[in-house]
């Protein structure tokens, strides 16, 4: 295994190393060979005994050499294999008695701590490039050379060729220059070899081996849409279909009943009589089909909001003196003037008020509007006490309505007015004590509190 320091036999600090050790025995050496020659032993035991001190001074020193550097060069080994990525060598001196045993142990728990995070490492990116690879939204990686680095499955639907064809090619070639700069998010049209659509356009920036990169996220919001607006006029359909029927089917039994009738010889007495209620009949039906029609008319052709200064306070108490079937509560508010248009705010108020006043005639409660500032926004409470609300999933479905000759169109059209000016509308408990509450939030604008 390769190391990481010198890889030339003898290195520097070896020499050090055996240089101090023959420092460190040479006057041992000295004073052991002075005693041995000013003894009066003969030529051949002094040369003899003098060989073998010197011999085994030399050996000692390489040998204390070599149990000095050998562990030094395993913990090289050790951290060697780690930097190269092998976490299977261990140091088998692993003990924490010493000094050395020590070391081991540390650096055997450090290759078990970088194996473990390794392991975890590339269980993260496989699950991400697994996500990746399911979600049905295009991704797309490009490098600081807007050249393609990553694409899920999603992304090569889009671009209508392989993962292994579009890396490598440039943001330009592949028609994505344009996602690569602008504003993020935004939608925009855009066409590809694969597919052709309103695309939402996200973008964020990451680091990869210490190099920007870009993300491209490209959502199909014209799919969304297609799908909404066909569910839209599925519900549309289904319900002037279910109140056209209703009103169809009464006219065609009484008209046919009024053609047998009339094809009688002989007639009953009261024949006239009973025309003319089948007629009255037929012609309700008739109004009320076109008192529905008309209703759906004012919710398709809704203007745009011609903007002037409203006052809340104004606008409150003009829409409750309107309502004179019970006297309508109104709780006062801070004053503040709003961008709106008068009229549409007027209608949308109209019919939040007479359903409360709808909802409290069978129990003799009563109304209360007032209003108040949170944030930036005025919001203004219709407050009933009448039997509250039991479904209020289908509430602001178009023509969807629970009272007997209802039309199904205000709560709609209070929440396309509402939405018009840049506010939202909903409907709830009661805070305290059962009936229902309206709430409708406007923007404030610039106008503000007066």
């Amino acid at each position: 295994m390769a190391s990481s320091g010198d890889p030339r036999p003898s290195s520097r600090f070896e020499q050090r190393i055996l240089r101090l050790l023959l420092w460190t025995g040479t006057p041992a050496l000295l004073i052991t060979l002075s005693l041995l020659w000013l003894e009066p032993h003969t030529l051949r035991l002094r040369v003899t005994f003098s060989l073998v001190v010197i011999g085994a001074w030399i050996i000692g020193a390489l040998v204390v050499r070599e149990f000095a550097v050998r562990p030094i060069q395993t913990l090289s080994n050790l951290l060697a294999a780690i930097r190269e990525g092998d976490f299977s060598t261990r140091g088998r001196a692993a003990k924490t008695d010493d000094a050395l045993g020590l070391a081991y142990f540390e650096i055997n728990a450090l290759a078990d701590t970088m194996r473990r995070r390794r392991l975890e490492g590339i269980e993260a990116d496989a699950l991400v490039r697994r996500v990746t690879e399911e979600i049905d939204v295009a991704v797309f990686a490009f490098d600081g050379d807007e050249r393609l680095r990553l694409v899920n499955r999603a992304g090569e639907a889009v671009l209508g060729r392989p993962a292994s064809s579009l890396l490598g090619e440039a943001a330009e070639a592949l028609g994505l220059a344009d996602a690569l700069r602008g504003d993020a998010p935004r939608i925009t049209d855009m066409t590809f070899p694969g597919a052709s659509s309103r695309w939402e356009v996200r973008r964020s920036v990451f680091r990869q081996e210490g190099r920007p990169h870009t993300l491209i996220v490209l959502t199909d919001v014209g799919r969304a849409l297609r799908a909404e607006e066909r569910a839209a006029w599925q519900r549309l359909v289904s319900v002037l279909g279910h109140e056209i029927n209703n009103s169809l089917a009464p006219i065609k039994s009484i008209a046919g009943s009024l053609r047998t009738l009339v094809a009688r010889e002989v007639r009953p007495p009261d024949w006239e009589e009973d025309l003319r209620g089948g007629l009255d009949v037929i012609a309700g039906r008739a109004e009320s089909l076109a008192r529905f029609l008309g209703a759906y008319a004012t919710l398709a052709r809704l203007p745009r909001p011609r903007i002037a200064r409203v006052s809340v306070e104004e606008w409150v108490r003009r829409v409750a003196a309107i309502e004179t079937r019970i006297p309508v509560r109104v709780t006062p508010g801070p004053a503040v003037t709003i961008a709106a248009d008068g009229d549409q705010l007027d209608q949308l108020l109209i019919n939040l008020v007479r359903n409360a006043v709808d909802a409290v005639r069978d129990t003799n409660g009563g109304v209360e509007v007032g209003w108040s500032i949170v944030g930036g926004s005025v919001e203004v409470t219709v407050d009933d006490e009448g039997p509250g609300i039991s479904e209020t999933s289908n509430l602001f479905v178009p023509f969807f309505t629970t009272k007997p000759g209802g039309t199904g169109i205000g709560l709609a059209l209070s929440r396309q007015i509402a939405e018009a000016h840049g506010g939202q509308i909903a409907l709830g408990p009661r805070p305290s004590g059962s009936g229902a509450r309206a709430c409708v939030r406007l923007p404030i604008g610039s106008l503000g509190q007066t």
